[in-house]
């Protein structure tokens, strides 16, 4: 098992990729230096981690309705909301955001699924034992 501490610098390291990554591609999206990049990743993980939750909680009928594509919008809105409040980090507009956010997204689940444990395989099978009464095998 990693340490915690490790495991924090590899998810804002991953995070960090993916800005960058979403800034050379979707246009309007910018940063001026890797300290900017480097303040603007500390905002959106510590928005990711406070923020979204209680958006989530508070908006979840609209992410129902919407069969999940009220989370994107969400992504999209902290994204954006870290361009007005990072100097040198720009998002110019809800559909670039979007973008950003979308490959912020991608970027954090191919490199979570390539530097996930290589001890740990996929989970065994459960055993079923069949009792022949009703009851519900979970």
């Amino acid at each position: 098992m990693k340490h915690p501490l490790v495991n924090l610098l590899v998810r804002w390291t991953i995070l960090a990729l993916g800005v960058a990554l979403a800034a050379k591609i979707v246009r309007g999206i910018s940063y001026d230096s890797a300290s900017t990049l480097f303040t603007a990743v500390l905002v959106l993980s510590f928005f990711n981690a406070i923020l979204r939750p209680v958006l989530l909680l508070f908006t979840l009928p609209f992410i129902i309705l919407t069969l999940g594509i009220g989370v994107f919008v969400i992504n999209a809105g902290l994204f954006m909301l870290v361009g007005h409040l990072v100097d040198g980090f720009t998002v110019n507009g809800f559909l670039p955001a979007l973008g950003g956010s979308l490959i912020v997204s991608l970027t954090n689940v191919v490199m979570t699924q390539l530097l996930r444990d290589k001890g740990r395989g996929p989970r065994p099978p459960t055993a079923r034992r069949s009792s022949g009464g009703d009851v519900i095998d979970i």
